[in-house]
């Protein structure tokens, strides 16, 4: 056994040498894995069962390879290698297994069309897309989706409406966009299919704290996949997929203004969020 690996490797006959490299190290990593920690053939079949389901659980509602990186830190590790250099930028954080089609909207529009837009508490958030100078980006796209008041994407509850929560803005002259829509709640990752089983292994709580997801692009700079994070959320220190980054947590000011209310068509109180989403230029260092 002591050539083994060195002879599975020069069996590659990759014509990309980029291809070649990546196969060579998984196969390098792989073997030494197998070397250290040497699974009985039970434990290696149990192995192949676990993958097998995860990929028998994915859907075009459910992405579990996703969760399952998510809840391994591999996503936000992969993330870190990307978005190493951010200069001005907006921070990154994970997408998640739960985006999804949206239709587009116009500014002022409320995201919360379920039963949420009544029990859930109501939120104006007022968004502008910049370059990481300050100088506004017209015609940036925002897609933002979240879940609603108990913790539930429209994806994994049949009595919400389709696309609910969801929404493509366009920005204005100024890189501005606004929305209504209702505040967050903290929330647990899917535990019914393998990643379930993962994280009870682990002993590590499945619990995301609350937030929205952002995707903003725009031509000629790098797509920015964000959340923006409840301050004072019990689950910032413990995020299950260890997405939370100090610069994304924002309080959501209460504003018990009547005349305000009135014209959002609003309860009083209701939150209110302004942020600055700056986007990177491609290939800038």
């Amino acid at each position: 056994m002591e050539n083994f690996t060195q002879n599975v490797l020069s069996r590659l006959n990759c014509k990309d040498q980029r291809t070649k490299f990546i196969l060579t190290k998984l196969i390098s990593h792989l073997h030494d894995f197998i070397h250290d920690v040497k699974p009985t053939e039970k434990e290696f079949f149990k192995a192949i069962d676990f993958l097998t389901r995860t990929g028998q659980t994915c859907n075009d509602k459910r992405q579990e390879f996703i969760l399952l990186s998510d809840v391994l830190g591999a996503s936000m590790f992969i993330d870190a290698i990307n978005h190493a250099i951010n200069n001005n930028a907006t921070d990154s954080t994970v997408k998640g297994p739960f985006h999804a089609k949206a239709k587009m909207m116009n500014h002022g529009d409320n995201i919360a069309n379920g039963p949420e837009a009544e029990t859930g508490e109501q939120t104006v958030i007022y968004g502008q897309v910049t370059d990481e100078n300050g100088i506004p980006i017209e015609n940036a796209l925002a897609d933002v989706w979240q879940s609603n008041d108990t913790g539930f994407y429209d994806v994994q509850d049949e009595h919400q409406p389709e696309m609910n929560l969801r929404g493509i803005f366009t920005t204005d002259v100024k890189g501005k966009f606004w929305f209504k829509t209702i505040k967050p709640a903290p929330y647990p990752v899917p535990t019914d299919g393998p990643v379930g089983e993962i994280l009870r292994a682990m002993g590590c709580h499945p619990m995301r704290p609350a937030h929205i997801h952002f995707m903003i692009t725009a031509e000629g700079y790098e797509t920015l996949i964000t959340h923006l994070f409840v301050k004072g959320d019990p689950y910032l220190d413990s995020d299950a997929v260890f997405g939370v980054k100090d610069s994304l947590i924002v309080d959501f000011i209460p504003d018990h203004s009547k005349e305000k209310a009135t014209a959002l068509d609003f309860r009083i109180p209701f939150y209110v969020i302004t942020y600055n989403f700056r986007l990177k230029q491609k290939n800038s260092l």
